[in-house]
């Protein structure tokens, strides 16, 4: 599968019963989605962060309440940028979709709507 990051247009709608992406606009061509085979949620990686340290405690200055690197402990996951990173989530779908709406040519592509930025994107091709 290639990796992509294009931002797309999509209309959500039934596909086989379940809320999924009906249809999405790639390169200024319509795809309609035809079978979900996946969907799943990604978080951010919380684990590559660099204020991680700070808010779970380690390397904190006692007298100070921040770390080595100027971080104070807690600050952000109350809603700063590290809480919003930590917290970042993304859905996404694997469809199989097909050109427009006669068929024609198919693939399989990954869908991900972002809730950080509320925009949808193509991750994934495999067509």
């Amino acid at each position: 599968m290639r990796s992509y990051h294009d931002v797309i247009d999509v209309r959500r709608g039934l596909v086989a019963g379940q809320e999924a992406p009906e249809q999405f606009l790639w390169r200024d061509r319509l795809w309609v989605v035809r079978d979900v085979l996946a969907h799943w949620v990604e978080t951010g990686a919380w684990w590559e962060q660099a204020g991680l340290a700070a808010l779970l405690g380690a390397g904190v200055t006692p007298d100070s309440g921040t770390s080595a690197d100027g971080a104070t402990v807690g600050a952000g996951l109350s809603g700063g940028r590290l809480g919003a990173e930590l917290l970042a989530e993304r859905d996404v779908w694997r469809v199989e979709a097909g050109r427009g709406r006669a068929g024609g040519t198919a693939g399989v592509f990954d869908l991900a709507f972002d809730w950080g930025d509320a925009q949808w994107r193509l991750i994934g091709c495999a067509d």
